[in-house]
């Protein structure tokens, strides 16, 4: 059991925090480096004594390993572009969003005297640290229950007896433990969307529609060509998005496409439309078992800077390294913003989407090449 026993704070979006010292939090994990099953990992240390703003109320998430259901998290939030840099994990390139238990934070009282801007605080590579620290002062610091040789020690399993392959523990391997089921009808969640500061309530609103629309379209009444059409072009005139579910899927005697275009970190590239990526998925919209998912297609027909190749992340379902051979790219700030998937939407965890080089083309940064 956690040593919490502090009440919540109810953090909400845009407030400033200071992470509480090494001793503090580790003085809140139970003997597994828990709070709330949550692991505090090594690669949050660097964190400790730092101002940072919240970026997000986690009072829900995701979890893919377990399905497509929303999760439900208590005292939670994640700070301001705040991600995992995999440096205690091997290496992992999965970029999480990082969570953050209240009782690891201290609320300030208005904003710092000196701030640092939130585009710079980190990038979603190789982390630079943010804010700045912060004197804890004289503050009583409780003897230390938990050490930092263990909190390290904690992020492997012990292996089995003949099994060489290391089991990573992190946050997103322990999310099922530390959450638990949440309706998508449960309407409180969508009040605390927007009491947190999480979803302005234009976006509610949005989402709402989008939901009445698509259970029209998708009622078997004969109409939903119609409705996307119509959807497509209201969107057209607004410089929104094109509906995003829709048949696809290339012959099964077929294999999806594929594209080199060897692209590296910093080029500029821009999204095929949503129409020349359909013909490259098969009807799961795969390609090559990577899915182009509906919260891509905002994203489609506009241009990003390369972040960097995925080449191992560990899998939130064995825990396990996995090793990418094939293409996959991260963009720049282009995440998840579940807009779209009913069961987990206004999710704030920001995941990346990966992307095969096929549904991208390089943009030429010459300026003679428009001449």
């Amino acid at each position: 059991m956690s040593n919490n026993t502090s009440p919540p704070l109810r953090l909400r979006a845009g407030e400033w925090v200071q992470v509480r010292t090494k001793e503090e939090i580790l003085n809140t994990l139970d003997v597994n480096g828990r709070m709330d099953e949550l692991p505090f990992m090594p690669e949050m240390l660097r964190y400790c004594g730092m101002t940072m703003r919240v970026g997000k109320r986690a009072h829900k998430t995701c979890d893919p390993a377990v399905g497509i259901i929303g999760r439900r998290m208590a005292s939670t939030v994640h700070l301001e572009n705040i991600r995992c840099d995999g440096s205690a994990h091997d290496g992992c390139q999965a970029g999480c969003l990082i969570f953050w238990k209240e009782a690891w934070l201290k609320r300030l009282d208005g904003e710092p005297a000196s701030q640092v801007s939130s585009g710079n605080q980190v990038s979603s590579g190789n982390q630079v640290s943010s804010g700045h620290k912060v004197s804890s002062g004289n503050e009583a610091r409780p003897e230390r229950e938990y050490t930092e040789d263990a909190l390290r020690s904690a992020v492997k399993r012990p292996l089995a007896p003949g099994d060489s392959t290391p089991i990573y523990v992190c946050q997103n391997t322990q999310i099922k433990f530390a959450t638990e089921p949440l309706s998508p009808w449960d309407v409180r969640q969508y009040l605390e969307d927007y009491t947190s500061g999480n979803v302005p309530l234009s976006r509610l609103a949005a989402g709402l529609l989008y939901f009445l629309w698509r259970t029209i379209a998708d009622a078997g009444l004969g109409i939903g060509s119609a409705m996307r059409w119509i959807y497509d072009v209201f969107q057209r005139a607004i410089g929104g998005s094109p509906y995003p579910g829709r048949p696809s899927g290339l012959p099964k005697d077929l294999q999806t496409p594929r594209a080199l275009l060897d692209l590296q970190q910093g080029e500029l590239v821009r999204v095929k439309p949503f129409h020349e990526i359909l013909k490259t998925v098969d009807a799961n919209y795969r390609n090559r078992g990577l899915s182009f998912d509906a919260e891509m297609v905002p994203y489609t027909e506009r241009q990003y800077e390369v972040d960097r190749r995925v080449t191992q992340i560990i899998d939130e379902k064995t825990g396990k390294m996995l090793w990418i051979k094939a293409d996959a790219i991260i963009l720049k700030n282009v995440v998840c913003e579940a807009r779209y998937a009913f069961c987990r939407r206004f999710c704030p965890r920001a995941i990346f989407p990966y992307w095969r080089e096929i549904w991208l083309e390089r943009v030429s940064q010459d300026p003679h090449d428009h001449d």
